[in-house]
């Protein structure tokens, strides 16, 4: 099988590889990159155990080639976690028990990421809405929920308290 040059910037670092045509992204980063925190459930889009930050937005890896990130910035669980970007919501979802297999955990994550970024403050109900694709068979959502919340409201309070000093 023929296969296609790709370069990219995975967590900050820059990425060339040669790869399949029709590797998905998700076995890409785990199989070649060795970024095993994106996980792959239903290879459906279903569940949301895969997603990663393609170029600022949660897309799928199971669904999107390799080749479709080609010139993209993708950011994993390990780079938003390793960043300190989500500490404290990883900390938060600690705290609120939000997490027990942790399967889903990376998934959720990105998506309460992504929805913190573009909303510092949801409604319970949008972050219901948001956790839509993501699919957890064991906490139930609303200690997930709560930890979002938390979140969303330890941010806002932390900005308005920067912005008074």
């Amino acid at each position: 099988m023929t296969h296609v040059a790709i370069s990219l910037t995975v967590n900050g670092e820059a990425v060339t590889a040669l790869v399949e045509p029709r590797l998905s992204l998700a076995d890409f980063l785990r199989q070649q990159l060795r970024l095993t925190g994106t996980h792959v459930g239903c290879e459906m889009g279903a569940c949301g155990a895969c997603l990663v930050l393609q170029d600022g937005r949660a897309v799928h890896a199971c669904l999107g080639l390799a080749v479709q990130a080609d010139g993209a910035a993708v950011v994993t669980i390990e780079g938003l976690s390793e960043s300190g970007t989500i500490a404290d919501l990883q900390a938060a979802f600690h705290r609120r028990n939000a997490l027990q297999c942790g399967f889903c955990t990376p998934g959720m994550l990105v998506t309460a990421q992504e929805l913190l970024q573009h909303n510092a403050a949801p409604s319970r109900e949008q972050i219901r809405d948001a956790l839509s694709g993501n699919y957890c068979r064991c906490t139930g959502y609303e200690a997930i929920v709560d930890a979002i919340a938390a979140t969303a409201r330890a941010r806002r309070s932390a900005q308005v308290a920067e912005s008074e000093a």
